[in-house]
């Protein structure tokens, strides 16, 4: 079973009514419409809507590069990137608490029930938290940005490795690396553990870092015995208030899903150079090649690069999931 919160109808099985158009499946869902439901917001892949006093998160197959959203999407990325998340956050249920509702209330699940192509398997219906304006990293190799800042000052973020470290050699430890949101477009800024405790406080600080080390020691362990190496990968944390008053932190957002994390196939691992990933890196490459100049508008995919992308998506979700096939196709 699924655990996106939502019950049957709205995961791809027979419900009665509904008007919502039906979308093929080679077609991209880029963009969502739920009538009169309001839209709080658009972002590079998903959709937010009120509902109630609640949230509807729905992950459209939008897909993003160089901080720009491109003219084509990847079928069927937005309902992988869900039932990861869905995935991980049943997983990690005693670790950390996590924003997922149970169910939709009977009034909310008739109001969607129009809209049921749209949100089958791609939407969950969540807690509405204070959501904390930092990103929290960890890294566990040396890959990406941090190798390229390691290569200019022996060290990541400020924090100081062993020298003669090769690019994506695994690190002695892994280390935390938080970042600050930015909210008008463009990459999340590195900060210090200093500013960080600055933003959130110190205590909220310190506990966002040891949730964030302890996932991620779980989440890697687990990751190997399927045969990945979790490279790097960021969260997001917010607060929820509690009926007495008090509150609680919670895990938010996308959990360990290729668009927030690095997979690489262990098989193939070899230090001492970029390795193989799970990622878009592949619509990366292809942008490079055309020379694109990372200025809108972005330009559409070629079949053959959509195709191979969604292909990488779904090996990743069927080995952290172990299900061949995804919810709502």
């Amino acid at each position: 079973m699924l655990a996106t919160a939502f019950p049957s109808c709205l995961r791809g099985r027979n419900c009665a009514g509904g008007s919502d158009t039906v979308l093929h499946m080679s077609e991209a869902l880029l963009k969502t419409d739920l009538g009169s439901l309001p839209l709080l917001a658009r972002g590079k892949v998903r959709d937010l809507y009120a509902l109630g006093d609640d949230l509807l998160f729905v992950a459209t197959d939008r897909i993003s590069a160089f901080d720009h959203v491109l003219g084509s999407g990847i079928p069927d990325k937005g309902k992988i990137l869900t039932q990861i998340s869905a995935f991980w956050f049943e997983f990690l249920k005693d670790t950390v608490a996590n924003h997922l509702l149970p169910s939709v209330p009977p009034p909310a699940a008739a109001l969607l029930a129009p809209f049921t192509k749209q949100l089958a398997g791609r939407s969950m219906f969540v807690r509405r938290a204070r959501m904390f304006p930092v990103e929290c990293v960890v890294r566990g190799y040396l890959s990406g940005s941090g190798w390229k800042d390691y290569r200019a000052t022996g060290a990541v973020c400020g924090i100081a490795l062993p020298p003669g470290l090769l690019e994506a050699e695994k690190l002695p430890e892994p280390i935390f690396t938080p970042a600050a949101k930015v909210t008008t477009g463009g990459h999340d800024e590195n900060i210090s553990y200093a500013q960080m405790e600055a933003i959130v406080g110190v205590e909220t600080a310190a506990e966002l870092r040891r949730l964030t080390l302890a996932i991620y020691a779980k989440a890697s362990e687990y990751a190997a015995a399927k045969g990945l190496i979790l490279a790097d990968t960021k969260f997001e944390f917010g607060w929820v208030e509690d009926a007495g008053g008090s509150g609680h932190i919670v895990l938010a957002d996308e959990v360990l899903t290729p668009d927030s994390s690095r997979y690489w196939p262990e098989q193939s691992y070899a230090p001492g150079g970029p390795q193989p990933s799970f990622d878009k890196q592949f619509v990366r490459d292809y942008l490079e090649a055309i020379g694109w100049n990372k200025r809108a508008p972005a330009p559409a995919l070629p079949g053959n690069v959509v195709s191979r992308t969604r292909e990488k998506y779904m090996e990743a979700f069927r080995l952290l999931t172990g299900r061949n096939g995804l919810e709502g196709a």
